[in-house]
């Protein structure tokens, strides 16, 4: 059973609160990967950044009440993607960022664990 993604009613991005929480590695590290990867769930990205469930629902939570992200749920899980209604300078940064961290420490660690949980846990994770 799914049901539709779900985003903050204002959908205005703030400008000076996405980096604010842009600056907290473990938020960045999550964002670089949504905009990598598109939707993720949770036990995914636990897995890639190598924090517990509580800390990144926490992070994932901050990062959706900004309005950086939009959630899914299918059945227990909750998957997270970049709102696809970002504004363009948001996608932009994003885009930048990502592409001129890819091969740098700690993301092009995540990437590649990232890859793998996807692998072990996406056919539990979609049930």
């Amino acid at each position: 059973m799914m049901q539709a993604a779900t985003s903050p009613s204002d959908t205005r991005l703030d400008p000076a609160r996405f980096f604010r929480l842009l600056g907290e590695e473990t938020r960045l590290r999550t964002a670089v990967l949504l905009h990598r990867q598109g939707e993720l769930c949770v036990c995914e990205l636990t897995e890639a950044l190598g924090v517990s469930q509580p800390k990144m629902s926490r992070h994932l939570g901050h990062l959706r009440d900004v309005g950086l992200v939009e959630t899914r749920r299918s059945g227990q899980w909750i998957h997270y993607r970049l709102r696809s209604d970002l504004p363009a300078w948001a996608h932009d940064l994003l885009t930048t960022v990502a592409g001129d961290l890819a091969d740098e420490p700690p993301f092009s660690g995540d990437t590649a664990r990232v890859r793998r949980a996807i692998a072990r846990n996406r056919s539990e994770c979609e049930q």
